[in-house]
């Protein structure tokens, strides 16, 4: 983390307001300002009360619960003696209320196979897989990594674990045998869930065989089991593998959920780390069912009749909490997308959301770059009527791209939900309330009910803590770090076997107060503004820029499709900005490289405007569409990349730029 101190300057500036529309706001569930800043309020003024009360009305109890919250720092212990079951409440809970016919999947596979399952359905499926489990003697507290394709079987492993208090570790179906095996390891996981392969852009990419090479070096896994998913031949261990459909075959539908303590650990999900071990990031049961329920509600303002679409893979906490976990504890229809979003061409996602009447969706800042670069045509040939909202997750969004999406894609009708949250946060944390807060082009908005954040310098406070903090606070704030200071539901409850890194990490740099590891700044209307991580900004002759409006500034020029800005060493300046940009349709030269200096000159200033330019056909991402910014900085100062790097997609597009470096 850097160790520059002192305040963030902020050179980006957006005044476009974006009122909820009216009708839009009579039909939503927090329709107004005041009823969201009256919310917000009263669970300021008693945070456990708040979250009690909303776990008694939101979540099925096997035991009630004694006490909202018991929180010594940095650990959190929410619902203190309640026994629910995280399954239950999204299966279960639905039948007993008579939603057992209502739609829980809707599922497209790549190649155009389809199919529909009902909460009944799901219930039954979900309780014959938790039967295999046992099966093969999976106990509560047992350790199971999936590693899947984004089908219902994927939902329905998590939710079989959930089921029997199995803790799963979902594993993005495109990581190495290297990378499967140091999180089955660091988990010490008993079984292994895989496919025989995933349809990836036309092609079959061969799962097992990955699995394969992985449990060569897992010692601990003593099943694995297989999806037919492609009819590949593949690799056969008997004893050890199991076909899907051999053992559910056998399997009955009688499964009771089992009642579980609210802090029994419910998912490890591994996040990539700077120093190169990933961090196993743990969720529990109660907590972090409530979070992501009541923030599926809050912000995507569930209505019964709703198709909702998160194009996330459940690889990432995205999937988690808002394929799986949110949406079906709410009782909403979800789509599940195998495949790319451009196969076999690009206009897939118009096509899904056509064909299947979405009126919600959720995708990334990366993505609709990437939309936008295939050109606004291919979604004008599509009826997108049914779309009601639109957000997006991931990382921050510039706001001309904000501007494409609400006017492309939402027809300049369709609220946008611009999300601030993180795999540790468990679900969102900021976010516009569709029917009550005015949106800004870039802008997360406002912090939801429950969540209190502070930004702080160099450990200090900027504005002063106030425990009479009122929504809707209009001071503005200039740019540090964001922390939360109040222990929230779905918060993380540690790092997996490391205590001491989960302290370090999260709580030692801030003290008192949980560290995001983003930098953020407040506008003078309350309005927060991510600003990039805080190993993200450059120090320019003293100033301190972030690097998103940097970004922001390039994509707002007609010929830019995504731009990522990082800093060098500089032996005047200290740091000098380096930027790599991806054009739309333009041809790369000197000329236009001039013409963006100056084009980021005009928007923003002369302190911003970058010393290299360097044009690129791809920048390197994480699998779930981060830009991975160190290493852009690692091949800007020219030295040798280090860290972890399991969690990048394309590891061609690092020798490219490499090799154009030369």
């Amino acid at each position: 983390m850097s160790q520059s101190h002192g305040q963030l300057d902020s050179v980006m500036h957006e005044s476009r307001l974006f009122p909820p529309p009216a009708e839009f706001a009579t039909k939503s569930q927090i329709g107004t300002l005041e009823q969201y800043q009256e919310l917000w309020n009263r669970a300021a003024a008693d945070l456990p009360g708040f979250w009690a009360e909303l776990a008694r009305e939101e979540l099925h109890w096997f035991e009630p619960f004694t006490e909202a919250l018991r929180w010594n720092e940095p650990v959190a212990e929410w619902f203190v003696g309640g026994k629910t079951n995280a399954s239950y409440n999204c299966l279960d809970a639905h039948l007993d209320a008579g939603r057992g016919e209502r739609t829980a999947i809707i599922w497209e596979g790549e190649p155009g196979d389809t199919r529909t399952l009902t909460y009944a359905e799901l219930h039954r499926q979900v309780c014959k897989f938790a039967n295999v489990l046992k099966g093969l003697g999976v106990q509560q507290g047992d350790r199971v990594s999936i590693y899947m394709p984004m089908t219902p079987e994927l939902a329905i492993a998590m939710l079989a674990c959930a089921r029997i208090g199995a803790v799963h570790s979902v594993i993005f179906a495109g990581f190495s045998a290297e990378a499967i095996a140091d999180r089955n390891n660091d988990a010490e996981a008993v079984m292994v869930i895989t496919a025989d392969a995933a349809w990836r852009r036309g092609r079959a990419l061969p799962l097992k065989q990955t699995v394969d090479d992985a449990l060569k070096k897992s010692p601990t896994v003593k099943h694995c089991i297989v999806l037919d998913r492609v009819n590949e031949a593949v690799h056969w261990e008997p004893g050890r593998d199991h076909w899907w459909h051999d053992l559910m075959r056998e399997a009955s539908e009688d499964c009771p959920a089992t009642p579980l303590d609210s802090e029994a650990p419910l998912f490890i999900l591994y996040t990539s780390g700077s120093t190169g071990k990933p961090k196993g990031i743990k969720h529990t049961t109660a907590g972090y069912n409530l979070f992501v329920k009541k923030t599926f509600q809050w912000v995507f303002d569930h209505r019964d009749e709703d198709v909702f679409w998160c194009t996330a893979d459940c690889g990432w906490v995205t999937g988690h909490s808002y394929v799986v976990y949110g949406p079906l504890s709410a009782g909403a229809a979800v789509l599940m997308y195998e495949g790319a979003p451009n196969h076999p061409a690009q206009n897939r996602f118009w096509e899904i959301i056509e064909r299947h009447k979405v009126s919600v969706f959720y995708t990334a800042p990366t993505a609709i770059r990437a939309f936008i670069k295939w050109g606004e045509d291919l979604p004008k040939m599509h009826d997108l009527s049914s779309l009601r909202l639109l957000g997006t997750v991931g990382e921050g969004i510039n706001p001309e791209a904000w501007m494409w999406y609400h006017r492309v894609i939402g027809g300049e009708r369709c609220p946008i939900v611009d999300t601030w949250w993180q795999t540790e946060t468990g679900g969102i944390m900021m976010s516009p309330l569709p029917g009550a807060i005015a949106t800004k082009p870039g802008s997360c908005c406002v912090p939801l009910p429950g969540v209190v954040p502070k930004i702080i310098s160099s450990g200090a406070d900027l504005v002063a803590d106030d425990p009479k903090q009122q929504a809707g606070d209009k001071t503005e704030v200039p740019g540090g770090w964001l922390t939360i200071t109040q222990p929230w539901p779905g918060m993380l409850r540690g790092i997996w076997g490391d205590d001491e890194r989960y302290r370090e990490v999260y709580w030692t740099k801030a003290p008192g107060r949980y560290l995001a590891g983003d930098n953020a700044r407040r506008d003078a209307d309350g309005y927060y503004w991510i600003m990039g991580r805080i190993d993200d900004v450059l120090n320019v002759s003293g100033h301190r820029l972030s690097t998103i409006e940097i970004e922001s500034a390039l994509v707002s020029h007609p010929a830019v499709a995504e731009a990522a800005a990082v800093g060098r060493p500089d032996e005047l300046k200290g740091e000098a900005v380096a930027v790599f940009v991806t054009l739309r349709n333009s041809a790369p030269s000197d000329e236009l490289r001039q013409e963006l200096k100056q084009h980021v000159r005009t928007q923003i200033g002369a302190l911003a405007q970058p010393d290299d330019i360097r044009f690129t056909n791809s920048l390197p991402k994480t699998r779930s569409g981060k830009i991975m910014r160190r290493l852009l900085k690692d091949i800007a100062a020219g030295k040798e990349s280090v860290g972890d790097t399991s969690t990048l997609e394309d590891y061609t597009v690092l020798a490219t730029l490499r090799s154009d470096e030369e």
